[in-house]
């Protein structure tokens, strides 16, 4: 099954091009290893109104499988992605973003601060990635194994998950 990607980087600095979007290049990158397209990209400031209405536009009007975001997911003032995502979502996944922290806690201290959540808005998975390269990189690697599986699971696969 090849699924369908959309990648969000929310940065103020980014959508003002004052800075080049590595993060979501990244993760485009990434993704072209696996089965899936990278349909929609788009590169955001960190406002709470514009992140919730562009993740509500590739969920329900694009009908995209995958959604990442990068960048916004700190302790900052202007860090606003997850509170975006949690307004919009209908359930979270958490095990997607307490594995991500786990992860990365045995590289780098810093990943407790991380806010990021995972979750579900109809038919498609949202997740929340760090706004750097090496961030995307860390974090992105340890949930791809899980994506297919869980994108068919929410799009309705009855099968036994135990096979």
């Amino acid at each position: 099954m090849s699924f369908r990607v959309g990648v969000i980087t929310v940065s103020d600095k980014g959508s003002r091009g004052e800075r080049e979007d590595l993060s979501g290049r990244e993760i485009i990158g990434m993704i072209s290893g696996i089965d899936a397209v990278v349909e929609e990209t788009i590169i955001i400031p960190d406002e709470t109104q514009q992140i919730k209405e562009t993740l509500i536009t590739y969920a329900d009007v694009k009908k995209l499988d995958l959604i990442l975001t990068t960048g916004g997911t700190g302790v900052s003032p202007r860090d606003l992605t997850p509170d975006a995502t949690l307004a919009v979502i209908d359930r979270e996944v958490p095990g997607m973003a307490e594995a991500m922290r786990r992860e990365s806690a045995a590289l780098t201290p810093h990943a407790m601060i991380s806010r990021a959540v995972a979750g579900i808005r109809g038919r498609s998975l949202i997740i929340n990635l760090p706004g750097s390269p090496k961030g995307v990189r860390e974090n992105l690697a340890v949930v791809l194994p899980a994506l297919k599986h869980a994108i068919e699971k929410i799009q309705g696969d009855d099968r036994d998950c135990a096979v």
